[in-house]
């Protein structure tokens, strides 16, 4: 049984390996395939992530908020999708906690997160 379990493992850390790290904050682009009828189409999702569930196992999922015509739009991904084609990092975020639900209630430059700034020595 415990060969089933590490065969599993193993698979998850490869399909885990082909995104780039990211946590609550960071701004991101999803790429999501979209199946229209026949044909297929990739869809970009760019947003703010708020929360990132069940983290280092099969069923790890991660919201994205963005503000679309001055609504906010919240997308939960799982992780391991075969939708999800690429993830790409556009910013690091500043943030001190792991869930950003208050900025569900926030709106303009006050639903904005602080770029975080690596400083080498």
């Amino acid at each position: 049984m415990s060969e089933l379990l590490k065969i599993v493992e193993e698979e998850y850390n490869e399909a885990r390996a082909k995104f780039p790290s990211f946590k609550s904050g960071d701004t991101i682009n999803v790429h999501v395939r979209i199946k229209e009828g026949n044909k297929e189409r990739v869809q970009l999702f760019q947003g703010t992530v708020i929360q990132r569930k069940n983290v280092n196992t099969n069923g790890e999922t991660f919201t994205v908020r963005k503000i679309s015509s001055g609504i906010g739009v919240e997308r939960i991904f799982p992780l391991l999708s075969p939708s999800i084609e690429k993830i790409e990092v556009l910013r690091q975020g500043r943030v001190r906690r792991a869930r950003l639900y208050y900025l569900r209630g926030r709106q303009g430059k006050a639903a904005r997160v602080k770029e975080k700034i690596n400083v080498k020595h």
